[in-house]
């Protein structure tokens, strides 16, 4: 039981990275009605963005900063809000320049412009900071091994504890700009008929903005939650978590917030327990077995509809 609730505490980390990337996937597809093939490639990017920022905020604020210097948990605090501004930008750049002008093609010619974006951004990373792996900034240099909590044998770090409590906090926080603001509601009316609403004055390009910057914004703050949990970077870190972010996204159902994050942390379930029972070689093959099954029955996805002109965010 205590091996059980160790990987049930470690499936719920690996969990909120999918989550909140596929969140992004999702968002983009409700209202839009394309995936961005890029996004994980923007998670990167978000890591890159959050070294940086990450490390001019431990040298202006940290504990060596003197008379100025802020505690670990504001640091981070500020880390990913920065993280998380700075990368909307590049979301809504990808939106104005990829696929804007495309909006009207077919479907495939979007799907691939993504990939090529995610390209273009993989090369621009190593021509600029080479091939050589960086290592993520600690922002909380106290909590390590000796600050561990330990409940019935099961091994809780802090650092967890931060991790899927942060992410949550952020599913919560879209969850409730979705649901209750203006810009929400646009977005959702958007999802429901992307054709009708903006005739009725609702500011399509404004809305498609706003949406890349979101999913984006939080995939910049799973790329620095990532990166405090795996602090090595390089250009290439985005293909397989946006991938499985992307698979986590379809799992959920198209264009589901909810079905998004769920499905997010299902995925992290199943790939620590299956790398636990069985080789983890074996890994992927099992957790994509699963996910297919899941997909057979439930060819829409978990909470996903038919695609129809009914709410889908």
């Amino acid at each position: 039981m205590t091996a059980f609730f160790q990987n049930v505490v470690n499936a719920l980390q690996w969990g909120s990275f999918y989550a909140l990337i596929a969140l992004g996937y999702s968002m983009v597809y409700g209202v839009l009605l394309l995936f961005n093939f890029a996004h994980g490639d923007i998670f990167m990017v978000g890591a890159y963005i959050g070294f940086f920022v990450a490390t001019a905020f431990l040298a202006a604020f940290g504990a060596s900063a003197g008379i100025i210097a802020l505690p670990a948990w504001l640091i981070l605090v500020l880390v990913i809000l920065a993280t998380m501004f700075l990368t909307s930008f590049l979301g809504m750049a990808v939106e104005r320049i990829g696929y804007r002008p495309l909006r009207n093609a077919p479907r495939a010619s979007a799907a691939i412009t993504g990939l090529m974006i995610g390209i273009i951004l993989e090369t621009a990373v190593l021509a600029i900071f080479g091939a050589q792996r960086m290592k993520f900034p600690d922002l909380l240099p106290n909590l390590g091994a000796m600050d561990q909590p330990i409940v019935g044998g099961v091994i809780i770090s802090w650092q967890k504890i931060l991790i899927v409590g942060i992410a949550i906090v952020l599913m919560l926080l879209l969850q409730w700009f979705v649901s209750n603001t203006k810009w929400g509601m646009a977005m959702r009316a958007m999802a429901y008929d992307f054709a009708a609403v903006p005739l009725m004055g609702v500011p399509l390009n404004r809305i498609a903005s706003l949406t890349f910057a979101l999913g984006s914004a939080l995939a910049g703050a799973a790329a620095v939650l990532y990166s405090m949990a795996y602090p090595v970077l390089d250009p290439y870190m985005g293909i397989t978590v946006g991938w499985k972010a992307f698979v986590a996204a379809i799992l959920g159902g198209r264009g589901s917030i909810k079905g998004a994050a769920i499905a997010g942390f299902l995925l992290g379930f199943i790939e620590i327990f299956s790398a636990t029972i069985f080789p983890s070689t074996y890994r992927d093959l099992i957790a994509y077995s699963i996910i297919l099954i899941i997909l057979v029955f439930r060819p829409h996805g978990l909470f996903g509809e038919e695609h129809t002109s009914k709410l889908r965010l």
